[in-house]
């Protein structure tokens, strides 16, 4: 009996190191960013989905294929998390050439960057399939798959911009980037208003294969092919995908907004947390108006001569921005203006005023590691809170024996989602899509 009661003592004493181990080990989820009711609100959370793609229906074959070879083991948002990796790492090599844009990079960096997206592409379009193969839909993976894109949208058109030298031109360059992050938030935007996502004839599957082209045609005649004049008035070639960018970026503005002006979803024409319509526009604006006053007003060129970690750093931070928006669509919540990630571009703008007393670059690399640090740290809880919550693991699929019950928990979460059916009608992955706008 007294060894027992000694072994039971011990055992105890094992549980509870366990357990305060754990909760030392996440001791920030005390501070719960999702209230219990935006917890329900999820769970809740039905996906909606309108597409008329041009590119989607002639993809399908290839991402059926894709994901009838990928093992039933492999989780959906591994798939996503491994794509978005590899669509990084590829610009970054591409980055280390041409920090600026104006180098010319070699033409393997292009060609790596093409195959980089195009990777990500398809693995983005096959995870809401794998998903419901699996029986493993769940809001996480909607959330985890615009997160995902959300860090890609700057990646990606920085990469396109290097790939066309418009560091030549940096108010070019800074146009476009921030027009492909503004265009991503937009789409949220009126998502968060409207409470469906939608997707025109041109939309992001056009633009990821005209970004891969533009990077095919730098790896096959060099990058210095976008600066050659053709034509009356010696117009450049990257003219061309500068001009679509703007007459694509102006048909999805005013779609959006005009979803925006016919009102939201909710009571008296609000939003579907009930909110102003014109609510989302503060958190945008508080990126994007001080990326461009730091940028012109800069006394020691700052974007100019930094592009690459001025984009990326800006970028970042409303990476985060358009995290919020989303979480606040999903869980039907309102959207907080103020945030932690604004802290590096404000103090970039009071240094400034106060005439520079720090070097400029201290702070720009200051706001790129301190953005990059709060959007892992925050999507990490909200994952965690979320897995949590629904009894689910983010990138482990319990395994099931053929002819057995699903997990539990598994198949509760997936009563909750009703993923397929809106991308089934459509032919496609309504887990997949997160991205409405032209890089």
């Amino acid at each position: 009996k007294s060894e027992k009661r000694e072994e039971s003592a011990t055992t105890q004493e094992s549980d509870d190191v366990t357990r305060w181990g754990k909760m030392a080990l996440l001791a920030y989820r005390d501070k719960h960013i999702l209230s219990a009711q935006q917890l329900r609100k999820l769970s809740e959370h039905k996906y909606s989905c309108f597409s008329v793609s041009l590119l989607d229906p002639l993809l399908q074959p290839w991402w059926n294929w894709l994901v009838a070879q990928t093992p039933l083991w492999l989780a959906p948002n591994l798939i996503t998390i491994v794509g978005l990796i590899l669509n990084v790492v590829t610009t970054l090599i591409l980055i280390c050439y041409s920090p600026n844009g104006v180098e010319a990079p070699p033409r393997w960096t292009c060609l790596l960057c093409a195959l980089g997206l195009f990777i990500y592409q398809s693995l983005d379009s096959i995870d809401g399939k794998q998903a419901r193969r699996t029986n493993t839909s769940s809001p996480l993976g909607e959330l985890f798959d615009h997160g995902c894109d959300s860090i890609s949208t700057v990646f990606v058109a920085l990469s396109a911009c290097i790939s066309c030298q418009l560091g030549h031109y940096p108010n070019w360059l800074f146009f476009q980037c921030f027009c492909a992050i503004a265009l991503f938030y937009c789409a949220h935007w009126q998502t968060y208003v409207s409470g469906t996502m939608r997707f025109g004839r041109i939309d992001v599957t056009e633009a990821q294969f005209s970004i891969i082209a533009i990077h095919l045609v730098s790896a096959a005649l060099g990058p210095e092919i976008w600066l050659t004049k053709i034509g009356i008035g010696s117009i450049q070639l990257w003219y061309g995908p500068a001009v679509t960018t703007i007459v694509c970026g102006l048909l999805s503005l005013t779609y959006v907004f005009s979803v925006i002006k016919a009102g939201g979803v909710g009571k008296n024409g609000s939003t579907v947390a009930g909110t102003s319509v014109l609510s989302p526009s503060i958190p945008l604006t508080l990126v994007v108006l001080p990326a461009l006053m730091i940028a012109q007003k800069s006394p020691q060129n700052l974007f100019t001569e930094h592009a690459s970690v001025y984009i990326m750093a800006f970028g970042m931070v409303a990476a985060k921005v358009t995290n919020k928006l989303v979480i606040a669509h999903m869980t039907k919540a309102e959207m907080e203006y103020l945030d932690w990630s604004l802290l590096g571009p404000s103090l970039l703008f009071l240094n400034q005023y106060f005439n520079c007393i720090v070097p400029e670059i201290w702070l720009l690399w200051f706001t790129l590691i301190w953005g990059t640090q709060d959007l892992l740290r925050y999507c990490a809880q909200v994952c965690l809170e979320i897995c949590q919550h629904l009894r689910i693991d983010l990138f482990r699929i319990p395994y099931t024996p053929k002819g057995a019950t699903p997990h539990p928990a598994t198949a509760s979460v997936s009563s909750q989602s009703n993923f397929g059916s809106s991308a089934d009608k459509n032919g496609g992955s309504a887990h997949r899509k997160s991205k409405s706008k032209p890089h």
